[in-house]
């Protein structure tokens, strides 16, 4: 709903959303009341809380009438509130991080036998699901929707929907989080949330692609320009993952326990096929789309090639799904899957690195930006490490490599290497880019803080991988080595003794990378408090968003 329909006297989406708090909101307390399991009454309690804010910030926003922000050209409000919340979780999930590495590090002084919220099984997917599904799924939403709307040149579809998804996804996550505390789990890899925190899931992720394609869809740009693609990709395919994924029989509709649909070997290669495509379309989709736009909107230089963009989306999107069984080689997988898995993950490696050469070749001309801007040096870094990663990858996905690499470290710090490199510094990018666009500052508060960050950062990621690297390596072959009588070299115990100093290593480095963050968190609070304010000369509305950085370019044409 555009500004023309914001002041009718009917609108649908305040109609239905407050319906849907409200039952909500009842069905929470009847929840409360009556199940016997502990762990669902403290859930239904959290459900109840967050409903209850989310309605009180209905009633407070639309009580007098429609927002200034909804009869804006753009919607912004509900992007600040993404970039703010993205902030926030990123240094409660890195935090969490640096405890889970100190507590491998030094076990006897992060053990806490009376309180078994804080133990490592509990916290560990606390962690990934915070920097991956909060960090990073507020940003992918924030940038989507900011991105959409100016390329598309035309205002967030849905009038108070795209608030929907922003505090539902966030109830979401408070959700999972608290589950996990709780000792709440599925146990299944980037999917623990149990069955009732993914049917809300659901309903907020159908919201959110009503929104991001209505926008698409009532579009005045003729031509749908890239990024675009990537988002849709990313919030389609993580649809199909969840809901096939997550197909679960609760124990009762009053307990928190429930039995996958699929057991045995079909249930792990459903996971993994979930799994793998969370990574190839959350974390690398999702973030190519931020790339695609901010990266030449930043340089202001136009996209490399229009036409490898589009080579690069459509082999990601038919190559990437058929990637997971390489995490189930030597397992009971029938053995054309698990080569299956292989081939494609090495196919795979060309389009990642055809995506890599146009991110960095967007700088052609531009080169000198890497000395004078620090966000422009961040997100070219990042497209490095999505190089890096995405060769790394495959080579590891070849079974001769793989019967040395998995399950140990050397895993650890390939993730990480795509994690912090790529995921975390083209959304630091993008967000450094956003807060002075969003609050109408002339620039940040301090490039010379970037530097600090981007240096002790890049410093914490160069320890943390390479530790595990080396650890990795070395715990694979101390675990295949036997001796004259055949018999294993070492045990397990020492395995693990020569893991410490490495674990110490990693643990530096996370409070390198998370130091970072702090900086950078400090940086944006005082770009928004102290930032000298932007000047504009016309409206908001009237200056649609058509540089050259970033016009739709007619398919074929290459700029």
């Amino acid at each position: 709903m555009q500004s023309a329909a914001t002041s009718s006297p009917m609108r649908l989406d305040l109609a239905i959303i407050p319906a849907i708090l409200v039952a909500g909101f009842f069905a929470a307390l009847v929840e409360a009341a009556k199940s016997p399991d502990p762990a669902m009454v403290m859930q239904a309690w959290t459900f109840v809380a967050c409903m209850a804010v989310t309605g009180i910030w209905y009633l407070v926003t639309y009580a007098d009438g429609i927002p200034k922000d909804e009869q804006s050209g753009y919607a912004n409000n509900v992007i600040k509130a993404g970039v703010i919340a993205s902030m926030f979780w990123g240094i409660a999930g890195m935090a969490v991080g640096l405890i889970i590495a100190l507590q491998l590090s030094f076990p006897n002084l992060f053990y806490f036998p009376d309180l078994p919220w804080t133990n490592f099984g509990r916290m560990r997917p606390l962690h990934t699901s915070a920097v991956i599904f909060a960090f990073g799924g507020n940003a992918l939403i924030a940038t989507s929707f900011y991105v959409v709307q100016r390329t598309c040149r035309a205002r967030l579809f849905g009038g108070s929907l795209p608030w929907f998804v922003f505090w539902g996804y966030n109830t979401f996550i408070v959700m999972a989080g608290t589950g996990y505390l709780e000792g709440i789990t599925q146990s299944r890899e980037y999917a623990e949330p149990e069955w009732y925190a993914d049917i809300w899931l659901t309903l907020v992720w159908v919201s959110y692609l009503v929104v991001f394609l209505g926008t698409i869809i009532k579009r005045k740009e003729p031509h749908i320009y890239v990024a675009n693609w990537f988002y849709l990709a990313f919030i389609v395919t993580i649809a199909m993952l969840h809901l096939v994924n997550n197909i679960a029989v609760p124990v009762s509709p009053l307990e928190t326990k429930s039995f996958s649909l699929f057991s045995g070997v079909q249930d792990a290669l459903t996971q993994w096929w979930y799994g793998h495509n969370a990574v190839g379309f959350f974390l690398t989709a999702g973030f190519l789309g931020i790339m695609y736009y901010f990266i030449p909107k930043r340089a202001e230089r136009p996209i490399y090639s229009y036409r490898l963009s589009i080579i690069h989306f459509w082999t990601l999107i038919f190559i990437y799904i058929w990637a997971g069984p390489h995490h189930l080689l030597y397992t009971a997988l029938p053995e054309w899957a698990q080569t299956l898995g292989m081939t494609f993950s090495v196919i795979l490696w060309m389009p990642s690195w055809g995506g890599m050469i146009n991110g960095l070749m967007t700088l052609s001309g531009a080169w000198d930006k890497l000395r004078t801007d620090p966000v422009i040096r961040m997100l070219v870094v990042s497209v490095a490490f999505y190089g890096m990663s995405t060769f790394e990858g495959p080579v590891m996905s070849v079974k001769t490599v793989n019967a040395l690499s998995h399950y140990t470290n050397w895993t650890i710090g390939h993730v990480h290497s795509g994690a912090l490199g790529w995921v975390g510094y083209v959304t630091f990018g993008a967000l450094y880019c956003l807060v002075p666009w969003l609050w109408k500052k002339q620039r940040l508060y301090s490039n010379a803080l970037v530097e600090w960050h981007f240096w002790i950062s890049t410093l914490g990621i160069v320890l943390y991988i390479t530790s595990m690297w080396v650890a990795g390596i070395m715990q694979g072959l101390m675990w295949r080595a036997y001796n004259d009588y055949g018999f294993l070299e070492y045990s397990f115990v020492e395995v693990v003794q020569a893991m410490h100093p490495y674990y110490i290593i990693r643990a530096v480095g996370g409070g390198l990378y998370l130091t970072g963050v702090l900086i950078m968190a400090y940086n944006l609070w005082m770009t928004v408090r102290k930032g000298a304010p932007l000047v504009v000369a016309t409206p908001e509305p009237h200056v649609p968003d058509s540089t050259p950085a970033i016009q739709a370019v007619p398919a074929g044409a290459v700029s």
